[in-house]
């Protein structure tokens, strides 16, 4: 009978102790640091998937890619281009302050104003106007019907203008204050980021104490931090990697066909490819088919332009450049650019591999590439910079989480775009109108005339859809959408 209260007494004990099994500090390793904080700046996939979690925006997706309310709980169309929103009157800023319809508009007219030369301001660039009309109502009008009006507006996030206002754009970058499940504790330059849980985040309490984002750019050192228990997700393995992963027990393999395209920027303004027959040259010395199979093990889906079957505007009836090699050649000679040195600028999130291949493949028609490896935000700088400084070739990975052609092709190739080094009045014209009707058959045919053009011309390449590829941890519970959006509120563990 005595050993009745030793065992009550364990039990108790027991009891009384936290769970061992609720992890409290999460880790992710990604391929770079953050471009910036400030969401309205760069929206890279490193500085999105950080800040993402420390900003709340006007509406998001749901895990199914539906769009639902967040800082706006409801909308509707008062007529063709003006939509009025309700505003949640519930939501604090991090430092205390409430978030209110004056911070919505604040946000809005911001990202949107010229001057700010924001790398989303072609996204946004439709709203012509956002105003205050009621207590928790904002009116947003935009220049002509723009039927990508809401799907574009799952990124605007809300910043609150008396601190940006008081801090300046500069310092808010580095010291972010949003509405979000996390708030920044610190950012170590290309090391690592850690962001602290919102106990009272108005949507519930974050399912951890703390998250790490560590810029990795090694993949190797990724998957070994991944296996020995270092990191708990790890975003940017290759397929080769998850080959090498799927029959380890240790981790979890994570994938989706994402709206993503891979596709080469090929400069049409500056250096060897500014000669049109240089690039319909590359176009045709890239074997696509190699590069999905050789190197994406399944894990690619091949596309005919620069947009994937997942966004709206993706057409079947302008055909995919040929793989012709010989032809390539002939071009090359036509336009006297035999041994001509092409710069391809890249950084380490872009496939190395994918890079040497391309290199390759045209080095097999006759022209030099000389790849370039640059930091991430140095890459954006000059990827956004001039024509001349932007290089002949880059490998890019557009994502708009839109879904729609108006957030892929507009601010890639539409002249006067930060990314585009592309000038046709034509297809300026198809994509202008495409924006402004909402006639889906008619915008179809737009998107189509406009990519028969930009077929023609070859100012970029498309490549593949991508599909994203995670490891994590077992114990992590998350799925992966198709915007890629790393949503840590929307993760758990369990032991």
């Amino acid at each position: 009978m005595r050993r009745w209260p030793v065992l009550l007494a364990f039990l108790a004990a027991m009891q009384a102790a936290p769970a061992l099994a609720q992890k409290q500090d999460l880790t992710i390793d990604l391929g770079g640091d953050a471009a910036t904080l400030d969401p309205q700046i760069q929206w890279d996939t490193d500085s999105y998937s950080i800040y993402r979690n420390i900003f709340d925006n006007l509406v998001t997706r749901d895990a199914q890619g539906k769009i639902v309310p967040q800082v706006a709980t409801a909308w509707r169309y008062e007529d063709d281009t003006h939509v009025i929103f309700t505003i949640r009157d519930d939501i604090v800023f991090h430092d205390g302050s409430k978030l209110t319809p004056e911070d919505v508009v604040f946000s809005i007219r911001r990202i949107t104003d010229p001057a700010f030369k924001s790398p989303q301001l072609s996204q946004f660039d439709q709203i012509a106007s956002a105003e205050i009309t009621g207590p928790a109502q904002v009116t947003l009008r935009t220049k002509t019907p723009y039927p990508a009006l809401l799907a574009q507006l799952v990124k605007l996030s809300i910043v609150p203008k008396a601190t940006v206002e008081k801090a300046g754009a500069q310092q808010f970058n580095l010291q972010p204050i949003g509405s979000g499940p996390y708030k920044l504790r610190s950012w170590q330059r290309g090391v690592a980021t850690t962001l602290d849980a919102v106990p009272d985040y108005w949507r519930g309490k974050p399912p951890f104490r703390s998250v790490t984002f560590r810029a990795v750019p090694d993949g190797p050192t990724r998957i070994a931090d991944l296996r020995a228990g270092r990191a708990d997700l790890v975003r940017g393995l290759t397929p080769d990697d998850a080959e090498a992963l799927k029959s380890d027990r240790s981790v979890a393999l994570l994938s989706v066909p994402t709206e993503r395209v891979a596709y080469l920027f090929v400069n049409p303004s500056a250096g060897p490819t500014k000669d049109v027959r240089v690039r319909r040259a590359i176009a045709m010395a890239v074997d696509r088919e190699t590069l999905i199979s050789a190197l994406q093990q399944g894990f690619a889906r091949p596309v005919r332009e620069v947009l994937t079957p997942a966004n709206f505007g993706y057409t079947e009836d302008v055909p995919a450049w040929p793989f012709d090699p010989d032809a390539a050649r002939k071009l090359v000679a036509e336009a006297g650019a035999k041994g001509a040195t092409v710069q391809f600028l890249t950084s380490p999130v872009y496939d190395r591999r994918l890079n040497e291949a391309v290199q390759q493949m045209l080095a097999d028609v006759g022209l030099k590439v000389e790849i370039v490896m640059l930091d991430q935000p140095t890459y954006l700088k000059r990827r956004q910079g001039t024509p001349e400084e932007a290089g002949g070739l880059s490998q890019g990975r557009w994502s708009c989480a839109c879904q729609d052609a108006d957030g892929v092709i507009f601010p890639l190739f539409r002249s006067g775009s930060i990314w585009s080094k592309y000038a046709n009045p034509a297809f300026d014209t198809l994509v202008d109108s495409a924006r402004a009707t909402l006639d889906e058959a008619k915008r179809r045919d737009l998107y189509r005339q406009a990519f028969q053009i930009l077929h023609d011309d070859v100012p970029g390449l498309g490549l593949f859809q991508d599909v994203a590829i995670y490891g994590a941890r077992p114990q992590l519970k998350w799925q992966p959408t198709a915007n890629e959006a790393m949503f840590v509120f929307d993760m758990k563990w369990a032991e």
